[in-house]
């Protein structure tokens, strides 16, 4: 695959009127392809793999959540990136996730070409499916490198995007409290 991805970045070059046999570029097709492999890299893996058994008991029913939680995504429009944290919430019912599985399953949606409203409602279902929780709320804000690098070139702009689910949805107080702990820095 990577020798085919190579070939197009090839032809991209050529088509935006560079010569790819230039010093500079000699290896460009090849180092574009390992990047964009690697860029979307969520392709390959799955919620099982992930969550990979990281379930555990707990009697706590009180809100979980991680905040600023780092993500790197390419929109599907012009995968150019658009770059931000995501903050993800769930009320446990019996079993609590792994820590460090949230930022991954943040990270696996992420790491596809992506709009961020799909991406922050895909969160949320996957840690939803796992969790069995009472709710999930997840928050994303971002920048995106399409609005500020092309077209209205807004530097300054941040997109905010929001998925609640179960408590969080049906309770404005549970969800007042969310966004209130999010903001709390």
């Amino acid at each position: 695959m990577c020798d085919d991805l190579s070939k197009h970045y090839h032809e991209i070059l050529v088509g935006l009127g560079e010569n790819p046999e230039r010093e500079g570029l000699l290896d460009t097709p090849k180092r574009a392809a390992k990047a964009m492999q690697y860029l979307c890299n969520g392709y390959e893996k799955n919620l099982d793999e992930i969550v990979n058994g990281a379930l555990f008991e707990s009697s706590s029913d009180e809100m979980v959540i991680v905040r600023d939680i780092e993500l790197y995504s390419l929109c599907e429009h012009h995968m150019l990136p658009f770059i931000g944290k995501a903050h993800v919430a769930y009320i446990p019912t019996g079993k609590v996730l792994g820590l460090s599985k949230v930022a991954r399953i943040v990270d696996m949606y992420a790491r596809r070409l992506q709009i961020q409203e799909n991406l922050t409602r895909q969160i949320a279902d996957a840690v939803q499916t796992v969790t069995g929780a009472a709710g999930v709320a997840v928050v994303i804000e971002a920048k995106h490198m399409c609005m500020m690098m092309r077209g209205v070139e807004k530097q300054n702009s941040v997109m905010t995007s929001s998925a609640m689910l179960g408590a969080f949805r049906k309770s404005g107080t549970t969800r007042q409290e969310f966004l209130q702990l999010i903001r709390s820095h």
